[in-house]
């Protein structure tokens, strides 16, 4: 094999929820995370000669070691001892920096390329331990599916399927910093925190309806708070048939749920046309057990 191709999916939070603040400076955060089928594609090939080549669809996008591409492959390239050099293409259709883990499912999908064509003997438990050096969220990136999330994102366990949907990804045309979120962030200012337990629990019983009436994001305090289109997308995709909306991550993304193709279409064509929004997106729930 000279070349692979995989696919880097994006995910959205269920329900986000944030315990305390660690002594490092991070913080402990308990969530339900969920993979949907809105991606994208990294191509990687062997070439003669030693080193990393990476190109990326998107012109502004960092193609050196600031990119975590290019991080993951030199250190799968350290880690098993690979001789050969590799040229990466990305192309990009996840928003950046938009609470969907863009970069972490990019990072996560070049570990498992790298394994893949240089048929290296690297376990999956050994995946993610390198993953975590990465970032926070990769080791779910390369579990992926519906699992609930402890830890700084790294602790993670596997829960039911999630019930099949529509999914519309709305990222209005602001820019979030997720450090500066979360050192505005105050536990004393939240009112609602997700119940984790009963989410989990109507997953299993497979109740979209139940889920949507239960979803929180305690990051909303903060980001809703200075961005108030996102408030205003959140009311529109109820307006136009979600069953339930909220922001993904840090934001600005907002998703909904829909129960129908066309109900996602019509709200999809709406919130563009109202908000002026390019990066938007109709996909599905994504399931690793389904």
């Amino acid at each position: 094999m000279y070349k692979t191709e995989i696919f880097a999916r994006a995910k959205i939070n269920v329900a986000l929820d944030v315990v305390r603040k660690r002594s490092d400076g991070y913080h402990d955060l308990r969530m339900i995370m969920q993979t949907v089928n809105l991606c994208d594609t990294i191509s990687i090939e062997k070439t003669d000669q030693s080193g990393i080549e990476l190109h990326c669809s998107l012109s502004w996008l960092p193609c050196d070691g600031r990119n975590l591409i290019y991080r993951a492959a030199e250190e799968m390239i350290k880690e098993c001892d690979i001789k050969q050099g590799v040229r990466i293409f990305l192309n990009k259709k996840i928003p950046a920096a938009a609470g969907l883990a863009g970069g972490s499912a990019d990072c996560a999908a070049t570990l498992v390329g790298m394994r893949s064509l240089f048929e290296l003997s690297v376990g999956n438990e050994r995946l993610m331990q390198i993953g975590e050096k990465l970032g926070a969220d990769v080791p779910y990136c390369l579990m992926r599916g519906t699992a609930l999330a402890e830890g700084k994102g790294e602790i993670l366990t596997p829960l039911a399927p999630f019930p099949n949907a529509f999914v519309l990804l709305a990222k209005p045309a602001i820019n979030v910093s997720t450090p500066a979120v979360f050192k505005e962030f105050s536990l004393e200012k939240v009112t609602k925190h997700p119940n984790i337990e009963k989410i989990t629990e109507l997953i299993k019983q497979n109740d979209l309806d139940g889920i949507c009436g239960e979803m929180c994001n305690v990051l909303e305090t903060v980001t809703v708070k200075n961005y108030s289109v996102i408030e205003d997308i959140k009311r529109s995709m109820i307006e136009y048939g979600a069953v339930g909306s909220m922001m993904s991550g840090s934001g600005p993304t907002v998703f909904g749920f829909f129960k129908s193709y066309e109900q996602g279409i019509n709200a999809l064509r709406r919130i563009r046309s109202i908000y002026h929004i390019r990066e938007i997106y109709l996909t599905t729930v994504f399931n690793t057990r389904r």
